[in-house]
Order: C-alpha cells, then sequence, then structure tokens
C-alpha cells in the first residue's frame, strides 16, 4: 500500500522532495522523462503531482477538497447558478506587444508609465464598463519570460484569453507558451494582430506562422477569431471588444448569489498601515463584509473591501477585482479561496501544515550538509508574484557545478531577521522593489552581509549570473550616504564639502562616488572626514561632516556622496 501525502494546495519540486526525502533533482528527472521541463520552484499541476508521486510510491491526498466535501456536505449542494456575470479577460503576449498599450487605450489611464522600464511587472487587474449593461474586467500579465508562473496562473481564473502579436515582428517564445496555457486550462482564445499602423506590419506572415501551429484563424477557415488592431490610434479596437462580448455570450457564464463565495488570489502584499492584503476574483457566489475566508494555509475575517478607485464596499460579486483586507499571511496569486460564515472549519488544515513545515525543516537540515558549492540566496519582494517570478529565475541561473539555494523567500521590506538569517547561511540577500530598514543595512555591514535591491528582474538576473561564473568577484558594501548642503576651501585641503549623512555612516578611508542625478561623476578615497574641526573616522546618521574629495573641484550642492568598501565575493 502506498505512503499518502496530504497537501494544502499544489506544490513545487522543493516542497515535494522535502515531503519524500527524495532529492529535488531525482525529482526534476522523473518530469523531464515524462516530457515535461520544469523549475525547482515552479508549482507542479495536480496531474502531474500524482504522476510523480506515484513513481515515488507516494498517493496524494488534496486536504483542500476534503474540506470542500465536507462544507458541502454540512450546507446542502450548492444551488443552481442563475445570474449572468461579467467575463474576465487575460491579455498575453511579449514584452512590448502592446498588451498594456491596449488596454490603455480601452480604459483610457496610463497604466504602462508606472512600471520601471515601461515593462509590466505585476498583474494589474482592471474592471472596464463597454456600455450600461456590460462590464469586462482584464487582467494584463507581464510578457517577460521570467513571469511564467503567473501567466499560467492567470489562464487558471480567466474566461477569455486575448493574445497580442505585434504583426512587425515574429511570435515570440513567451507568447507559444501563453497560447499553449490557454489551450491546456480550455479557454478560447481570441487573436489580437497589433501594430497594424507599422510600415513594415505583416500580418498573413502571423497568421501563416500560426497556422504552421494548427492555430487557423477564422479568416482563414479555422475557429479562431481574430482581430486586426492598433493600440496606438485605437483601429479596431470597438471590433476586439465585440468579438469578446460575443465569445462570452456563447459561454453563458453564470453564478448563484445564494451560495458562498469562491476565487482566486491575483495578487498579495504586506505593509505597515494594512497588514496583509490580497486582490482577489470571485467566481461563484458572493462576499459580504465580517465573511472569514481559507486559502491555502492562511485564513482571516474580512474587514474591509476596496474596489479598484478605493471606494469601500459592503459586498462584492463575481469577476470584480477587489481587495481585501484581514487575512492572516500572505497566500499565493493564483490559490484558491473560500468563504465562510464561521472559522470551525479553518482547523484541520493547520494540524496538516505542521507537518508539513516539519518535514521541510528536517529536509532544509539534510540539505545544508551536502558537499555541493552555492550560492546561498534570500529573497524579499513587494508582491507574492514578483516573489514567484524570481524564485523561477534562479532555476536557469546556474553554471559550472554551481547552484542557487533558496534559504528564504517573503513579501515585506528587508528586516534584521533576514540579515540574521543570511549571517547564519552565509548568504546573500535579493530584494526587489523592496526597501532596506536603516536597523537592517546597520546590521548588514557589521557582519558583512551583502544586499542588493533591484526594480528591473533582467538586472538581477544578470547580476546573479555573473556571480556564479566568477564574472562578479568583487561587490561594494554600502557604509552611508551624505548630501553637500554647502563647500568650501580650507588651506592644505583644498575643497572640503559641508555635508549631512542621510544614511548610514561615512567611514574615513573608503571609497567613496560622487553622483549627481543618480549618475557617478567621481570615484576615489575618502582620506579627510572632519566633525566640528576635528579628524574623525566615522560620522554617523543625522550627523554633519565635512569631506575632501581630492583631484576634483566641481562640486554642486544637492551631490550624493556614498561610502563603501569593495568585498571578495570568491
Amino acid at each position: 500500500m502506498k505512503n499518502k501525502i496530504r497537501i494544502l494546495n499544489l506544490i513545487s519540486i522543493k516542497e515535494l522532495a522535502s515531503l519524500t526525502n527524495v532529492r529535488k533533482e531525482e525529482i526534476r528527472k522523473i518530469c523531464s522523462s515524462l516530457g515535461i521541463k520544469v523549475s525547482f520552484y515552479q508549482r507542479l499541476d495536480y496531474d502531474l503531482l500524482t504522476l510523480v508521486a506515484s513513481d515515488l510510491g507516494y498517493e496524494v491526498e488534496l486536504i483542500d477538497k476534503q474540506i470542500i466535501r465536507r462544507n458541502n456536505n454540512k450546507n446542502q449542494m450548492k444551488l443552481q447558478a442563475s445570474l449572468s456575470r461579467d467575463p474576465v479577460i487575460i491579455l498575453l503576449g511579449h514584452v512590448d506587444h502592446g498588451k498594456t498599450s491596449l488596454l490603455d487605450y480601452i480604459k483610457r489611464s496610463k497604466v504602462n508609465y508606472e512600471e520601471y522600464g515601461g515593462i509590466t511587472q505585476n498583474i494589474g487587474v482592471y474592471k472596464v464598463n463597454i456600455n450600461k449593461n456590460n462590464s469586462l474586467t482584464f487582467i494584463d500579465t507581464p510578457g517577460h519570460e521570467a513571469f511564467m508562473a503567473m501567466r499560467y496562473r492567470g489562464t487558471q481564473i480567466t474566461d477569455i484569453a486575448v493574445v497580442v502579436i505585434a504583426t512587425d515582428e515574429d511570435i515570440m517564445p513567451p507568447t507559444n507558451e501563453a497560447i499553449n496555457n490557454a489551450k491546456s486550462v480550455g479557454i478560447p482564445i481570441i487573436f489580437a494582430f497589433n501594430k497594424i499602423d507599422k510600415k513594415n506590419s505583416d500580418i498573413d506572415k502571423i497568421r501563416r506562422k500560426l497556422a504552421e501551429r494548427n492555430l487557423l484563424v477564422e479568416e482563414w477557415g479555422g475557429a479562431y477569431q481574430s482581430q486586426e488592431v492598433s493600440a496606438k490610434y485605437g483601429i479596431g479596437i470597438d471590433k476586439l471588444i465585440e468579438k469578446i462580448m460575443l465569445e462570452a455570450e456563447l459561454l453563458d457564464l453564470k453564478y448563484s448569489p445564494e451560495n458562498f463565495a469562491v476565487g482566486s488570489i491575483i495578487e498579495s502584499s504586506l505593509n505597515k498601515e494594512n497588514g496583509y492584503t490580497a486582490t482577489i476574483i470571485i467566481k461563484d457566489g458572493i462576499l459580504t463584509l465580517g465573511d472569514y475566508i481559507l486559502v491555502g494555509e492562511m485564513f482571516g475575517q474580512v474587514i474591509k473591501i476596496l474596489d479598484e478607485r478605493g471606494n469601500q464596499l459592503k459586498y462584492v460579486r463575481p469577476s470584480r477585482p477587489v481587495l481585501i483586507f484581514g487575512l492572516n499571511g500572505a497566500p499565493a496569486a493564483g490559490d484558491i479561496f473560500h468563504s465562510y460564515k464561521t472559522e470551525k472549519e479553518f482547523k484541520p488544515r493547520f494540524y496538516y501544515q505542521k507537518e508539513q513545515e516539519l518535514r521541510s525543516l528536517s529536509h532544509t537540515s539534510e540539505v545544508k550538509q551536502e558537499k555541493q558549492e552555492e550560492l546561498n540566496l534570500i529573497i524579499k519582494a513587494d508582491l507574492n508574484g514578483s516573489l514567484e517570478a524570481l524564485t523561477e529565475s534562479l532555476d536557469k541561473i546556474s553554471r559550472n557545478k554551481k547552484t542557487i539555494n533558496l534559504i528564504y523567500k517573503s513579501i515585506g521590506n528587508i528586516n534584521e531577521y533576514d540579515v540574521l538569517l543570511a549571517d547564519t547561511y552565509k548568504a546573500m540577500i535579493v530584494g526587489f522593489k523592496v526597501k532596506i530598514s536603516s536597523a537592517a543595512q546597520k546590521l548588514a555591514n557589521n557582519k558583512k552581509i551583502l544586499i542588493k535591491v533591484y526594480n528591473i528582474i533582467y538586472k538581477m538576473e544578470k547580476h546573479l549570473t555573473d556571480c556564479l561564473s566568477n564574472k562578479a568577484k568583487r561587490e561594494e558594501l554600502i557604509y552611508g550616504r551624505a548630501k553637500i548642503k554647502t563647500f568650501f576651501t580650507v588651506r592644505k585641503l583644498g575643497i572640503v564639502a559641508g555635508c549631512i549623512v542621510l544614511e548610514g555612516k561615512m567611514v574615513r578611508n573608503s571609497t567613496i562616488k560622487l553622483k549627481r542625478d543618480d549618475q557617478i561623476i567621481y570615484v576615489g578615497q575618502l582620506n579627510s572626514l572632519k566633525s566640528f574641526k576635528k579628524d574623525v573616522k566615522v560620522v554617523k546618521k543625522g550627523s554633519e561632516c565635512g569631506i575632501n574629495i581630492p583631484n576634483f573641484k566641481n562640486l554642486k550642492i544637492g551631490d550624493i556622496i556614498e561610502s563603501y568598501k569593495e568585498i571578495d565575493l570568491r
């Protein structure tokens, strides 16, 4: 008789390894033998998880299904769906093929200007009123290949996929992957042939490339709807919306207002003012203020509901994106939630969760003892979707028998706990769109822990790749930053900058960078550091100091001086 693995939600290869005490590399070999390529951190779908577990001599038992079944028995069978709901549409495609611009034209707001580097890096959800009686909910996903998991989760919770392809380019790998995802979950696909206003636009080339993949559009006698559009000038947008509405009408989407709410997590985050929050979309039922919700190992009572404009709501119907408050943690994007009137159904989950956590900790200790050259890493991100995209990137970065060992990942700013954990495991800390607390930076400096924060994912990928290939042999450990308030001339020293220390500390004999408008204009040595005319070794945050910058005279008020030292990564 096979042993049982009891899980709360779909899990990754690394998590499966912790439950079965099998090396994660062996599990990935089994996936490869089945013709499926996955990373260590990518969640396995239920069918694949069952096959792999069976090969290892285990049977998968999904706890979610048991609790749902018990809940249904207790509260009778679900009522027959009776009311129509609006469709949820996901926009898919490659970077810079015009997904966000297309949505921008439809909803007439400048979403794309809020993103670093012009790239959408989180799932955005928007409700658009088409007319008095109809609305569409759009999910805009990143086109960067690192966000594959985010796009896959999006197709699982949506009704229709609009695949945007630039007609002046080619069908890119992320577009192929997006199409495959949409087909695998069985949702209708509509192709939007964008940038038809470009001189080198070749629509027939795109149709031909799709036909080679057995994706025939209606114009060529196939089953897939398509529309030629220009997101820049609005050409063909109205016709595209008509085709989306036609597809939605054929789907005949319904829900029952009497059912408890069931839906999906789009994104979750943590901030100081509001605690844990989650963006959700309901697929059935109605969520009411005060309801309890259960998602994975997280639960909570809904204490506030906000719509996309920040208005407070007392209840929410399906297909409308809302932000909810009151969870006790940050669930992963794509997780299914269920609402209840009491919290009695929550209890069984935590016993199973504790068992999994204990197994996971045991496995981590075993991994630590393995004699393998690794780059230990701790990741902090602003949102759960970003966090998963970052972890998805780690697997492909490994080089020359070196691997990245992900010690810990979480959302939120980098704090002292992260630094202490990094010190224990001799790890590097990587942040994505987060801040470093002053206490954490101070502790990191004392313990010589390297912290790097990025706003664009491919810059992080390049840096970690360099670390593994020994190209990044030295790295900077930041001591602090000071701002020039004035400058004056001192005999024997020359020009001295009068500064206020903004962050950390300024250290004598450290290396300094002089920055103006975020551009480095000088690199040198901090040979002279004064405080109230006295030579000092260190000046801390909030204090004034005098800094002599040798061989540089073009100082300006407002320039930033950064004090740091280089450390060897080898």
